[in-house]
């Protein structure tokens, strides 16, 4: 292994045996099982600390006060650094060099840095899916995932008075921490009905230990007296310099308000989406869920690519929460150790862990059937959104514009009403308004719709880089002789 400063290829060059995208629940698991069998291994994350979202690190002052509020964690961190694991935190990994096995990335100085391996597990996770609504540019209008983040990792509320909204699990968690720091919650808009008796509800029995998780939740929201309705969806958010409240509709028939609500702030989101845009720009095959219209790496059981040396782990290879995720760190580790002829995993815990996944699989597959498809959402959705909303906030793109272009000079093509309107070619390259751009257009063009068949849906294709890079990088990645026009 090498890691040094080269004359010829401007930037530091790291070669190693694993090099670990993704600091999180599964990145931290293989790289801790592969470090400990010996591999020369690097792990990185963009953020200050090894964590991710869900293990994020509490700041110093905030865990002397209130405490880890994960503190398994701060074990697992500990854990890949007393394995030997070299930890490169606050490095961006933005792209693949040419020859299509060199990740291109930038650390903490903003120098660039080239990593090489035999082997790359990415593990780069998952962000939140969102929907636009009149309002949502507001100040006080988030998502879940924002507010859990100030409330369990820095003990900070996004407002006094606040109603989540959106579809899914994850909004339980959200309001009960939210109860915890003494905010009052006025209500949870879910877009499905999981929540109400059914035959299918009754498969949560099999899974005893999520089933008292779910319990506990439900208990502390009756506790505080927090309603949950049902079939219901964000309408729009008003407000002057702030949000002041939120106009909630039946989600059969989105242009109808119901209800209006006061709040200070609203949180609003719809599950999360697969950040595969680095596994795409390996090569790797994906597939597109039918259900979703996410972009999902074709994987085997232990998560290997369609490339033979690219792992792709945790959420990016699929929403499955944070015990599934670790499962396929470790499933990666172990299926890398055998091929190094180093494997060490006794038949017993092998078979363990395979009827662990398993298990988390059936569970993911049930939890995906009591909750709304997000296709069927953006079915529903997509077309009663008002024509002068904002869709894509980077290049202010607003949903009449989007739908005209794909009626007529896009053909109702995806990528040509990305490339007409500039929906989705901002920083955030369509991450945020990815979902909605592809709703539209297909509620112009049903012909096109994801019901039509996998081979039929469009996504945003992945595009260097993958997220904003620093200039400074850019400049020293080119050499001295870019920057003679400066001198």
């Amino acid at each position: 292994m090498t890691a040094e400063h080269s004359a010829a290829t401007y930037g530091e060059v790291v070669e190693r045996d694993v090099v670990i995208v993704g600091g999180g629940p599964a990145g931290l698991s293989a790289a801790a099982r592969l470090a400990s069998a010996g591999l020369a291994v690097t792990i990185l994350d963009e953020q200050p600390e090894l964590g991710g979202q869900y293990y994020r690190r509490p700041a110093p002052a905030v865990a002397r006060q209130w405490g880890d509020h994960r503190p398994e964690g701060g074990r697992l961190i500990a854990q890949v650094r007393a394995a030997g694991a070299e930890c490169r935190t606050g490095h961006l990994v933005w792209g693949v060099e040419d020859d299509g096995r060199t990740l291109l990335a930038s650390d903490d100085a903003e120098h660039p840095v080239r990593l090489r391996a035999r082997y790359l597990v990415l593990a780069t996770g998952a962000f939140e899916r969102v929907f636009p609504f009149p309002g949502w540019q507001l100040p006080g209008v988030t998502t879940p995932g924002f507010a859990q983040h100030l409330a369990a990792s820095d003990h900070t509320t996004v407002g006094d008075r606040v109603v989540l909204a959106g579809s899914g699990p994850f909004l339980l968690p959200v309001a009960c921490s939210l109860i915890e720091l003494g905010v009052s919650v006025a209500g949870i808009a879910e877009a499905g009905r999981p929540y109400r008796p059914s035959l299918r509800a009754l498969g949560t029995l099999g899974h005893p230990a999520r089933l008292r998780e779910l319990a506990s939740y439900a208990a502390r929201l009756a506790r505080a007296r927090v309603p949950i309705w049902q079939e219901t969806v964000v309408l729009r958010a008003d407000g002057r310099d702030r949000v002041s409240s939120v106009t909630l509709a039946a989600a059969a028939r989105p242009a109808r308000p119901v209800r209006t609500v006061e709040v200070d702030a609203l949180c609003v989101g719809y599950g999360f989406r697969p950040q595969t845009d680095l596994a795409r720009m390996l090569g790797c095959q994906v597939r597109v869920d039918v259900a979703s219209g996410d972009a999902v790496p074709v994987t085997g059981a232990a998560g290997r690519a369609s490339r033979a040396d690219v792992y792709v782990v945790g959420e990016a290879a699929g929403i499955g929460g944070v015990h599934a995720a670790k499962a396929r760190g470790l499933a990666a580790a172990h299926d890398i150790l055998t091929r190094e002829g180093r494997s060490a995993v006794p038949v017993s815990e092998a078979r363990r862990m395979m009827s662990a996944r398993r298990r988390l699989a059936r569970f993911t597959a049930l939890t995906d059937s009591l909750y709304p498809g997000p296709a069927a959402l953006l079915a529903t959705l997509a077309p009663a959104l008002p024509a002068d909303t904002v869709v894509c906030r980077c290049e202010a793109v607003r949903a009449e514009e989007i739908r005209t272009t794909a009626a007529g000079s896009a053909d109702g093509d995806l990528n040509a009403t990305k490339a007409w309107t500039r929906a989705g070619m901002g920083p955030c390259q369509g991450r945020e308004c990815g979902f909605a751009v592809a709703g539209l257009v297909r509620s112009v063009m049903p012909g096109r719709g994801v019901g039509d068949g996998e081979s039929r849906v469009e996504i945003f294709p992945s595009r260097l880089p993958v997220r904003p890079v620093p200039l400074a990088t850019l400049l020293e990645l080119a050499g001295p002789e870019s920057q003679k026009g400066d001198a």
